[in-house]
């Protein structure tokens, strides 16, 4: 079988694809908006053999552009496509091979008709308790609001009540961060204490196989620079101003081996949601975000956030996971180039695209 083209939207993943798409000696496709191209036309153009200029990422699902690639690409989907194109058109429209599951993408949202709280309700894992109104808080919660301009990022804040809850909430909206209406639609979530990771998973629908490829953590813009003040500034800072949480980058990490029999069998129980929401669940990359609670009896671990596509952590080929599987260590980009070059040995491409 002819090797495809390898192609992604220029951002988030797209380098970590692109490399492991050479040493496979696979061609490379990029899609890069002008004025932000700079980076994968100039500084790594040496991975990439075609550009497609767009003026905006949602001109991906245009039938102008899907004319464009040539007939053997396989498109790798990351964060970009949720943020900047409209799913319905890439599930629905977008006529070219998509590596996994393209309907799953959709249930990544916290919010509408689909969203991450049903899988993560049908898997039956830990995950932190919600509250629909203002006036059931009774314990810290992180209140999560979409943003007024940026729709895609998301405005945090804490309370300990109804009354914390609109007073934050109305700093915000003074502000610009948010509106009113979007304070309504807020996602109210009892806030987990315990140190955050990231389990970075992989399931390979040719292996019948579930891998965890590397654990991380995030660095957070504006909150990363605030615990780094003294507290007596962190409080005159927090008097007109909340912290952000606008990732930025990431931390490998690693957890103790006691942790991994908990953190695998939570991954299970999301396959097993996937697929009966969404068949055939989840093909290839899919992260856990989590944070572990010091019990008693033991420590749990409590998974907040869901990620359904490869994440945008490349740093996580520094942890051990990876090599314990395959003796080396490997990316998530690696790792998906890797199922595709299996599939194309099997003639089984049609059993990891969508």
């Amino acid at each position: 079988m002819t090797k495809p083209i390898i192609a992604t939207l220029a951002g988030h993943s797209a380098l970590e694809i692109f490399t492991a798409a050479k040493k496979g000696k696979f061609e490379t496709l990029a899609l890069v908006v002008a004025g932000r191209e700079r980076t994968y036309s100039h500084y790594y153009r040496h991975l990439i053999d075609k550009l497609i200029t767009l003026r905006h990422f949602s001109q991906l699902t245009d039938p102008a552009t899907r004319g464009m690639f040539p007939k053997n690409t396989v498109f790798i989907p990351h964060r970009y496509i949720q943020v900047y194109c409209d799913l319905y058109k890439f599930e629905n429209e977008f006529k070219i091979p998509v590596f996994g599951n393209r309907q799953l993408l959709k249930y990544e949202e916290r919010e509408g008709r689909y969203n991450q709280y049903q899988i993560l309700k049908k898997s039956g894992i830990e995950y932190p308790k919600q509250f629909k109104e203002p006036k059931e808080i009774d314990r810290l919660v992180l209140v999560k609001v979409r943003e007024k301009i940026r729709r895609y990022e998301r405005a945090f804040f804490f309370a300990a009540n109804q009354a914390e809850f609109y007073n934050e909430g109305q700093k915000l909206i003074r502000i610009g961060r948010i509106t009113e209406s979007d304070l309504k639609e807020a996602v109210i979530e009892e806030f987990i204490l315990g140190p955050q990771v990231n389990f970075n998973f992989f399931y390979s629908p040719l292996e019948k196989r579930l891998e965890l490829l590397g654990t991380d953590t995030r660095r957070q813009t504006n909150l990363d620079g605030l615990i780094r003040l003294p507290s007596v500034w962190q409080i005159k800072f927090l008097e007109k101003n909340n912290p952000s949480y606008i990732e930025s980058g990431h931390i490998s990490v690693t957890v103790k081996e006691s942790l991994l029999e908990k953190a695998f069998a939570a991954a299970e129980k999301i396959l097993k949601a996937a697929r009966e929401i969404s068949p055939p669940g989840i093909i290839g990359p899919f992260a856990l975000q989590t944070a572990v609670t010091a019990g008693p009896p033991s420590e749990k671990i409590i998974t907040f956030d869901l990620s359904l596509r490869i994440p945008g952590s490349p740093g996580t080929a520094f942890t051990p996971y990876s090599s314990y599987l395959f003796g080396r260590n490997m990316t998530c980009g690696e790792r998906i180039v890797m199922e595709i070059e299996k599939a194309l040995k099997l003639k089984s491409l049609p059993k990891i695209t969508s």
